[in-house]
């Protein structure tokens, strides 16, 4: 199993001859989809999906029914490729996926919430989850956890407590966009004190891999 981290919150997953890519948004390189075999959308913010990234690919979409009332608004001629998925639900992308959570992190309690939907993907009897913009444990032990590291709605607490209830023993910093690297090796520091022993905590520049 392959896992590159690319802009902010995109990685993509290469096992078993397929390659998954997850939320190519609007800080993420349109070359990260060259060579997708199937595309997986979180959620609908701008820094998750983004129309363009899904025409510089012909890879099937999968994502919630939020994420697909706005493609057929926005990019219609991009909506026959994609496949809505429900909360808990397991489906086939290639991989096999599980949707974990229906709405994203409380940004403030005056602010609505929007939909959204985490993956775990599992092949090569290990398991990865991208929880996307929420803080939902998948139910499961996992092998790898993408880790939200910044962001408007979470604190370091958060980030920490998080990480340490999925328990998973290795940990990729994704969401990076928003922290200064000052803030980052912070972040860095505190995890290496609070995640249990034998538990990892990395962060990779875009383009690098896991």
């Amino acid at each position: 199993m392959r896992i590159t981290k690319f802009g902010h919150a995109c990685v993509r997953l290469e096992a078993g001859g397929q390659a998954l890519v997850f939320d190519p948004g609007m800080f993420t390189e349109p070359s990260a989809v060259d060579g997708a075999t199937a595309v997986l959308i979180t959620h609908e913010h701008a820094d998750h999906y983004d129309a363009s990234r899904l025409r510089a690919t012909d890879a099937p979409i999968f994502t919630i029914e939020a994420v697909a009332a706005q493609i057929r608004e926005h990019a219609p001629d991009v909506a026959e490729r994609v496949t809505v998925v429900e909360p808990g639900q397991s489906f086939d992308a290639g991989l096999p996926v599980r949707a974990v959570g229906e709405l994203h992190a409380v940004i403030h309690p005056e602010f609505p919430r929007f939909f959204n939907s985490g993956y775990v993907v599992e092949s090569e009897g290990r398991s990865v989850y991208h929880p996307g913009d929420a803080l939902t444990l998948p139910d499961q032990p996992v092998d790898v956890l993408l880790v939200p590291s910044s962001a408007p709605w979470l604190k370091v607490s958060e980030a920490i407590d998080f990480t340490r209830a999925v328990d998973a023993p290795l940990n990729l910093a994704i969401h990076d966009r928003i922290y200064t690297e000052a803030a980052h090796r912070m972040l860095e520091g505190h995890m290496a004190k609070f995640l249990p022993d034998g538990h990892s905590y990395v962060r990779r520049a875009d383009g690098e891999d896991l």
